[in-house]
């Protein structure tokens, strides 16, 4: 990863906190493929099985390939619709570190589900990628999972404990990117490996509880 420019000196988890998912996925040819990832030791249980979960749904995912194919380059590998976790970044346009420099930050087929600006007055600024101009107007077939859309599998990234949608940010929308709380992920990082895990598990049980008495999204998150 060092060679590849996805990890430098300073990144808030090293080599010794990231763990390898390797998985099957279906792909837009209806064949089964493989996949990895490389996300913090602490979750990386839940997203073996979501990504196993996603494949039982018939879930397309055109390429999941760690971002050493892409030497840490995030626009090479949105455009090429690429889904991926562990990246040493910043988020975009600013100088704060982005959640896929934790390995708590997952993309997902960047190129259907793209970044999209908009000002306060709900003008369009940008999308990336561009190639993605068809895929800013959210659509609600986009809930059939067979589409590989992020609007069909939110209560399952949520339930473990990727609460955390770009779809809902109001004016930098993010439709592909999953995570956690930024809260959460500084409290992971500065544990040791076993006790991130025990807090893991932890929040994403309550959340489930939260969710099951009936609270909204919003209101769950913000209590962990």
């Amino acid at each position: 990863m060092k060679s590849h420019n996805v990890l430098h000196r300073g990144a808030p988890v090293g080599c010794d906190r990231l763990r390898l998912v390797r998985f099957e996925h279906v792909g837009f040819d209806g064949r089964l493929h493989r996949g990895e990832i490389a996300v913090m030791d602490a979750v990386a249980e839940h997203v073996r099985r979501i990504f196993r979960s996603l494949a039982e749904m018939n879930f397309p995912i055109e390429k999941a390939r760690l971002m050493n194919s892409y030497d840490g380059d995030d626009d090479a590998a949105i455009a090429d619709n690429n889904t991926s976790g562990f990246n040493h970044r910043n988020v975009e346009g600013s100088s704060g570190l982005s959640l896929h420099a934790y390995g708590l930050a997952i993309d997902l087929n960047p190129k259907l589900n793209p970044y999209v600006r908009r000002d306060r007055s709900g003008r369009l600024l940008s999308v990336s990628p561009p190639s993605s101009i068809d895929y800013v107007r959210r659509s609600r077939s986009f809930a059939n999972p067979r589409l590989g859309m992020a609007e069909s599998v939110l209560d399952l990234f949520a339930e473990h404990g990727f609460t955390v949608w770009g779809g809902y940010w109001p004016y930098e929308v993010d439709y592909q990117h999953f995570a956690v709380s930024r809260t959460l992920a500084l409290r992971l990082a500065r544990l040791p490996a076993a006790d991130a895990q025990t807090l893991f598990e932890e929040t994403t049980r309550k959340h489930e509880t939260c969710r099951r008495e009936g609270r909204s999204r919003s209101f769950c998150v913000n209590r962990e």
